[in-house]
């Protein structure tokens, strides 16, 4: 695991590509279309944005990085702020073809320590809500249910189903 920073945009970019054409492979484009986020203009700015503005976790395998988490001391603007202090992981995406290596869950232990390391007893989520698949994950890696919320699509009437999701550090 290492901090990471604006050089990782790339690199988060790609991971997201794989994880997009990965679901879209499954039929799943609820959650993020079917498009690369590496074609979207908007996408790349914001995943840049993140990268220089946020604490950006790395983490690496043999070299590689398997996965990225982005983290904040404040909750997408689409989720209410809770009553204390809180971490939130903005972003997680781990490599496809590393799944069952623990990838996510070294992710998820290191934002708790990163909470800790800063005297915060809350980390938040969120995440597509769809299928419910995605939650029960979150779930097996710590985080419950706190708040169902849709989110509306920029520029559409549609929504995107969402849950919010905590755990006590």
């Amino acid at each position: 695991m290492r901090e990471g920073g604006p050089d990782d945009a790339l690199a988060t970019l790609s991971l997201l590509d794989k994880a997009t054409e990965w679901l879209a492979t499954r039929g799943r484009t609820a959650q993020w279309g079917a498009d690369p986020w590496s074609s979207q203009p908007a996408s790349v700015r914001r995943i840049r944005r993140y990268a220089k503005e946020m604490t950006v976790r790395v983490a690496e395998l043999e070299g590689t990085v398997a996965g990225v988490s982005i983290l904040s001391e404040t909750p997408q603007p689409y989720v209410d702020s809770a009553a204390e202090q809180e971490m939130y992981i903005l972003l997680l995406v781990t490599d496809r073809e590393l799944t069952g290596r623990g990838v996510g869950r070294a992710l998820v232990d290191d934002a708790c320590a990163q909470a800790v390391r800063r005297g915060i007893g809350l980390l938040r989520t969120d995440c597509y809500d769809g299928d419910g698949a995605l939650v029960r994950h979150y779930q097996r890696l710590g985080f419950r249910p706190a708040e169902s919320i849709r989110v509306y699509r920029s520029g559409t009437a549609d929504t995107w189903p969402c849950r919010v999701l905590e755990m006590r550090v």
